[in-house]
């Protein structure tokens, strides 16, 4: 089982944009605690427009990490963003 690399972005609507931000230290912080997590960045590109670059151990890892997003604070303000994102293993 090899490194798991998520790259892409994410897009909100202006009106989500400062909740975006505001919740995104705290996402970033627990992500890089989480076990696995090799590298975990999210940056604004324009506005609204998020790059995100993820790595982690193996999938076990990425998995338990999305798990633990979908029961966030984090999942809430960004849910139904747009999100294109590629998942490769390395």
């Amino acid at each position: 089982m090899g490194v798991i690399h998520l790259t892409g972005t994410l897009r909100c609507a202006p009106d989500q944009q400062q909740n975006v931000r505001d919740a995104l230290p705290d996402h970033i912080a627990l992500t890089r605690a989480e076990p696995g997590c090799l590298e975990f960045e999210v940056v604004e590109t324009a506005p609204g427009l998020f790059a995100v670059s993820e790595l982690f151990s193996d999938q076990a890892a990425f998995d338990a990490h999305q798990t633990r997003t979908r029961a966030s604070a984090w999942f809430a303000v960004s849910e139904g963003m747009v999100r294109e994102y590629k998942i490769t293993t390395v």
